[in-house]
């Protein structure tokens, strides 16, 4: 197995991570990634409520004895979620893991801090990463501008963005964003990281709670089938293409505010496709990593196959270019 600084700090077998992801990140999936030995988070806002949320935590734990954690996102928003309510759940539930990401975190990190929770932060640029650094937190998930969801404003892709942060982030990191196989974690090693984050690959698995048509859609995608939308809001997000995704943007083009895309982008119009299956119905999240996505393999057999592949890259390929480069200078010596 792959040991890194990742593993050791959260009690896992593998240095993988499933990220929390709206709709998705439910007992159904996040139990069989914790089984597989990696660490998976249940989303805390897919519950309605905060009792819905410490009744599926209790739920995953039925179905696995492993580590496993939640991710709660911190957004503004006229009318927020009851933050405060749903961290006393994660809290109250004994919850030991936390993913935060989005706004100003200080407050639910200091909290969690003080109940023993351990908190991996999720950014999109360094300058945030040393922010939270400086909050506390005990690690950090770094995302480059292939993420799915929002990959921020400033557009540096993960190849610059995971040294870049590795260089001055002293605690465990997180690579984040295009991540869908052992090429992909064999490189988020070599850059830097301790692990990698993955949302979008894991959604095209079976325990996945979302319509097969959605999966399918991934299996036939290539690397292009994604859309930057809200981007003239200053609030981009990255989409998987579809109808919905290209009137946005159409819109957007002409100028047009953010009140006339809202019935397209709703939340309940995303989850109505979701269920039904119509992937044209609202906008779904997903990231360019879909190019590489080939199969719908069950949770453990995905992560087994990345580990896999890894362990074959870092010991044959790069290990046999060395072995060659050290015959040839002992050759040229002689």
């Amino acid at each position: 197995m792959i040991s890194t600084r990742f593993t050791e700090m959260f009690g896992v077998d593998h240095p993988i991570a499933q990220g929390g992801m709206m709709w998705v990140g439910r007992a159904e999936l996040v139990a069989p990634v914790a089984n597989a030995g990696a660490l998976g988070f249940l989303t805390a806002l897919t519950q309605p409520t905060p009792e819905a949320l410490f009744k599926e935590i209790a739920r995953t734990r039925d179905m696995t004895d492993k580590p496993f954690g939640v991710n709660l996102t911190i957004l503004p928003s006229i009318t927020p979620p009851p933050y405060a309510e749903y961290r006393a759940a994660i809290i109250e539930a004994g919850i030991k893991i936390v993913e935060t990401a989005g706004y100003k975190p200080q407050e639910h990190v200091d909290d969690f801090k003080a109940n023993g929770v351990k908190v991996i932060h999720k950014c999109t640029a360094v300058r945030h990463a040393l922010s939270a650094e400086r909050m506390g937190v005990d690690a950090i998930s770094i995302d480059g501008f292939e993420c799915a969801g929002h990959p921020g404003e400033d557009d540096i892709p993960g190849l610059i963005l995971i040294p870049a942060a590795a260089n001055v982030v002293k605690v465990p990191m997180l690579a984040s964003g295009g991540f869908g196989d052992g090429r992909g974690l064999a490189a988020a090693l070599a850059l830097g990281a301790d692990g990698i984050n993955m949302g979008t690959r894991f959604c095209a698995t079976q325990e996945a709670p979302i319509h097969e048509n959605f999966k399918q859609a991934m299996v036939e995608a290539d690397e292009r089938a994604t859309d930057i939308i809200f981007r003239t809001y200053k609030n981009s997000a990255r989409v998987a293409r579809n109808a919905i995704s290209q009137e946005v943007v159409r819109l957007e083009r002409e100028g047009r505010p953010f009140e006339d895309v809202a019935h397209l982008v709703k939340g309940a119009r995303g989850l109505e496709g979701l269920n039904s299956g119509d992937t044209d119905h609202g906008i779904w999240t997903a990231g360019p990593v879909i190019g590489l996505i080939k199969d719908i393999p069950s949770v453990a057999q995905l992560i087994d196959s990345i580990v896999a592949e890894a362990e074959a890259i870092i010991r044959e390929r790069l290990g046999k270019m060395l072995d060659a480069t050290s015959a040839r200078r002992a050759a040229a010596i002689a």
